[in-house]
């Protein structure tokens, strides 16, 4: 079931900075950090799953299973990207029953064409709003419990204008969405108008190298913005990580001191094993 306590914040005015993460451990680390919601990205995910870029290759399938053991392993809120739907209209009363027996809080829902593509990169194509109105209608039918947020994300902006973006933004929020994400904003000035317009929780999507200006939590906050995602910084972080200690070890044949590295003590613990070892013990004993 959906977690109550992020639509409770959201009611509150407490604003939710949620970090990306993309597979099991980024989720173990992020959970133990203390933020109000985790956000499990669908281009960290493919990238980790399948090594290909997020451009509507991934399936519901590929999708549901990751996610849903990440909630599992998780005590923290999530938000799940949810691409298009996965479809048209019935796959995506599909996917929302699916996310919500999952444990997903939250469900992000796009205007792309299908295939879409991450909504920092080119050449992006958005459906008539007329059927991403009736996906998001559908999507807030096929529900079970309000605790279950909507959060509808255009890709417009981009293609279309700011202007068109808001429209679409707001028509979203009165066909169910309980949250609107316009994504790609181009300017602080921008991020201002949208949230002038659209009388909504607003989702702002802090992407390292993105189109948008990356603006601290208590700015967007200040700007009536809801929720912030930092969708890239884990997997980001993990790769420059990566790049670093491989290059070191290949070119040394041993890890250098100034190899930055999470205790091996401590990812044993992270990961459960001092359950494995009580366990073990317990029962050599009988």
């Amino acid at each position: 079931m959906a977690d109550p306590r992020l639509k409770q914040a959201i009611e509150a005015k407490d604003f939710i900075l949620a970090p990306g993460v993309f597979d099991l451990i980024s989720a173990l680390v992020a959970d133990r950090a203390g933020f109000k919601a985790l956000y499990v990205t669908g281009y960290g995910t493919v990238a980790s799953y399948l090594g290909l870029p997020d451009a509507g290759i991934a399936t519901y399938r590929d999708m549901i299973e990751r996610i849903a053991q990440i909630v599992k392993m998780t005590n923290t809120p999530v938000i799940a990207d949810a691409d298009t739907g996965y479809g048209g209209l019935l796959n995506v009363h599909h996917t929302i029953r699916g996310y919500e027996d999952a444990g997903v809080t939250a469900i992000q829902i796009e205007d792309q064409e299908f295939p879409k593509k991450c909504g920092h990169t080119p050449n992006r194509r958005v459906i008539p709003l007329e059927d991403m109105v009736r996906k998001i209608q559908v999507a807030s039918d096929a529900r079970s419990s309000s605790d279950f947020l909507i959060i509808a994300r255009t890709d417009s902006r981009t293609g279309l204008g700011l202007d068109e973006a808001i429209r679409r933004g707001d028509a979203y929020r009165k066909a169910g969405a309980d949250v609107v994400f316009i994504e790609s904003p181009e300017s602080e000035a921008e991020m201002q108008t949208v949230s002038e317009r659209i009388d909504a929780p607003l989702f702002a999507n802090m992407v390292n190298g993105g189109r948008t200006p990356l603006l601290s939590a208590d700015r967007l906050k200040e700007l009536g913005y809801a929720i912030a995602i930092h969708p890239a910084l884990g997997f980001l972080s993990v790769g420059a990580a990566l790049d670093k200690a491989y290059k070191d070890l290949a070119a040394n044949g041993i890890t250098s001191p100034d190899i930055d590295l999470y205790s091996f003590a401590e990812f044993n613990k992270l990961l459960g094993f001092e359950d494995v070892w009580e366990f073990e013990k317990r029962y050599a004993e009988i």
